[in-house]
C-alpha cells in the first residue's frame, strides 16, 4: 500500500504556499471538498461555541477571508498538479482563543496560554480526490517551518492516536499522533484516550538546531 502511495505521489508535483488574499479562491475549493470544511471554515478555533454555533456559513467564511489579509496569514494551501487540495491552519495559540479553553490542551501542555512564540497545528482538510498523497504530513512539515521562519519557538499539535481509537476519515482534521511523530514532534502529554498534545521545539531562524 505504501509503494502504492509513492508510485502515485512520484506522478504528480506537490507543492505548499502560504494562504494569501489572493489564493481565497483556492482555500474554499479545499474546503469543500468533503467533510465539515465547508460549513465550519476552519473557524472553531476562533470563536466560543455559541458565536460559532449563531454564524453562518457566509458569517464565518467572511471571517476566513479577512485572516488571509492579515500577517501572518492563518495557514498553506497543499497544490497537487497546481491544483488546490488540500488545507492546514497554523498560528500563534493566543490567535487561536479555543486552544486554551480545551481540557485536553490545558491538562496537558506546559506551555504559557498566552505565549506568542508557542504556535499550533490544529486542522487539516483534504479533498478526497487528493487523499492517499501524503498530503497531511506535506502541510505538517511545511507548517512547522513557516512557524519557525514567523519566530515560533515551539509547534504543538493535538492529533487523534489511530492505535488507540478509531475515527473516521473526517475526524482526523486534527492529524495523527504517527503523522506527526513522522514529521518530528514528540508526545508531551496523554490527557485523555485516544488523543495526545504533541510538542516540537524549534531553533531559532538563523540558529544552530544542534
Amino acid at each position: 500500500m505504501s509503494a502504492g502511495r509513492s508510485t502515485v505521489a512520484a506522478m504528480t508535483s506537490i507543492s505548499v504556499s502560504p494562504v494569501t488574499a489572493d489564493r481565497f479562491d483556492d482555500l474554499q475549493h479545499t474546503l469543500t471538498g468533503g467533510g465539515d470544511g465547508a460549513s465550519c471554515q476552519c473557524q472553531w478555533w476562533l470563536m466560543t461555541q455559541r458565536e460559532f454555533s449563531g454564524s453562518s456559513r457566509a458569517d464565518k467564511e467572511e471571517l476566513l477571508r479577512a485572516e488571509t489579509a492579515r500577517s501572518p496569514v492563518p495557514g498553506l494551501v497543499a497544490y497537487v498538479d497546481g491544483v488546490a487540495a488540500g488545507w492546514v491552519r497554523v498560528g500563534p495559540r493566543p490567535a487561536q482563543p479555543r486552544i486554551g479553553r480545551t481540557r485536553i490542551v490545558a491538562a496537558g501542555s506546559s506551555e504559557p496560554a498566552d505565549a506568542t512564540d508557542v504556535w499550533a497545528i490544529t486542522c487539516f482538510s483534504v479533498r478526497r480526490d487528493h487523499r492517499r498523497l501524503g498530503l497531511t504530513e506535506t502541510l505538517a512539515t511545511a507548517a512547522v517551518a513557516f512557524a519557525q521562519e514567523n519566530g515560533a519557538r515551539v509547534v504543538e499539535a493535538y492529533p487523534v492516536d489511530t492505535a488507540e481509537v478509531q475515527r473516521s476519515v473526517n475526524e482526523l482534521f486534527l492529524g495523527t499522533v504517527a503523522m506527526f511523530q513522522r514529521a518530528g514532534f514528540a508526545v508531551a502529554a496523554r490527557p485523555k484516550t485516544g488523543r495526545a498534545v504533541m510538542s516540537l521545539s524549534l531553533p531559532r531562524v538563523g540558529e544552530s538546531s544542534s
